[in-house]
């Protein structure tokens, strides 16, 4: 089983010295090759392919690896492939951001990364520069996976120095020599106004995260805000644009203002997780109901739908599948090497509706 490790900076000394410790029963490949009826030479091969083993040999082998849970030791295995097996995830818990659902990204990465054999070294600390620069010329990691990826991210001139490929969640200003994977924030924001104008609604109201989030170059908030604000007009709607606050209780007082000031709003639009979660309490102390009074779209994941039971129809934010694939190309760069190019890719996901019956038309259309 692959594991994650997690470093900040609180406890990179203690790792680096190597306090760090595991209680584990050590199976070596001579108890895999006892248990199999083979030499070592013999167990060894049949694991790494390095010379023909008969079929039934290698099943016996490879019956006894599962038996006693057989793990190659990875000091061994570095030397013997300069390979550590291990992917490097930076990203930041930052408190203008909400963490359940930066954890949705997290575990996309890891759950895929140990599919396809790989740890991963969760680094949490501020300083990305530093700690990206330190794990690459340290040998720590194969490659990296960045999360919280800015419009003009200060982490990409050493990742794009680096020998070490990396993969970004999150698209920046200039993708040149990375793989990129993001939502179509573009795409989306076009369609939560169109979700609604064909429903009959006229005057709507987006919540967007905080505008430290803005200012720190998070451009996934305003290429939804830009792109819905552009398609409002086109269409001849009134949209109302707020920012708001990343966690209770300043959400729930945010979004009870923003109501209070545009009392016709029929449709509300909403790009901010701690906005969505804080929702259904607020409706209710307001008398409210979705979508009888107020049709509701999000921008979330189903997981963390799940996570918090929220009854609103959104547009996936697909955080298991970025990570899952940000992983996938990673590994085929790692495993083709530094001598085998291929051109980089930007994948963007294309966004889609999750009904969940929080839209209907307006009681009273205009």
């Amino acid at each position: 089983m692959g594991r994650c490790l997690l470093w900040n900076r609180y406890e990179s000394n203690r790792f680096a010295k190597g306090v760090e410790r595991e209680i584990d029963i050590v199976v070596t490949i001579g108890d895999v090759a006892k248990a199999a009826g083979v030499s070592r030479s013999t167990a060894s091969y049949a694991l790494t392919g390095k010379r023909t083993i008969s079929e039934p040999v290698k099943q016996r082998v490879l019956e006894a690896v599962a038996d006693l849970g057989y793990t190659p030791n990875a000091g061994a295995r570095a030397l013997a492939t300069s390979q550590t097996m291990v992917i490097g995830l930076l990203a930041r818990f930052l408190e203008d951001e909400f963490a359940p659902a930066m954890l949705q990204y997290v575990l996309g990465v890891t759950q895929g990364a140990r599919e396809l054999g790989y740890d991963t070294l969760l680094v949490s600390e501020e300083d990305g520069v530093h700690a990206l620069a330190r794990l690459s010329s340290s040998r720590m990691v194969d490659g990296f996976v960045l999360l919280n990826v800015a419009e003009h991210d200060d982490r990409l001139p050493v990742l794009r120095a680096a020998p070490q490929p990396g993969s970004l969640v999150g698209l920046p200003a200039d993708s040149a020599g990375i793989d990129v994977f993001d939502l179509d924030f573009v795409a989306s924001g076009r369609l939560m106004v169109d979700s609604l104008y064909d429903l009959g609604h006229r005057e709507l109201m987006l919540v967007s995260q905080s505008e430290d989030v803005v200012a720190r170059g998070g451009a996934y908030v305003w290429r939804l805000a830009d792109a819905a604000q552009a398609r409002a007009r086109e269409l001849g709607l009134t949209l109302h644009h707020y920012y708001g606050s990343s966690s209770q209780p300043g959400i729930g007082t945010d979004l009870n203002a923003y109501l209070d000031a545009h009392p016709a709003v029929t449709g509300l639009l909403v790009n901010n997780e701690a906005a969505a979660a804080a929702l259904p309490s607020v409706l209710t102390e307001r008398g409210l109901r979705s979508p009888d009074d107020l049709s509701v779209v999000g921008r979330y994941s189903n997981d963390f739908a799940r996570a918090f039971s929220l009854p609103f129809s959104a547009i996936d934010a697909a955080a298991d599948e970025l990570g899952r694939r940000a992983v996938r190309q990673l590994v085929a760069r790692i495993q083709r090497g530094p001598d085998e190019s291929a051109p980089n890719v930007v994948d963007l996901i294309a966004p889609t509706i999750h009904d969940r019956g929080s839209t209907a038309p307006p009681k009273s259309r205009p």
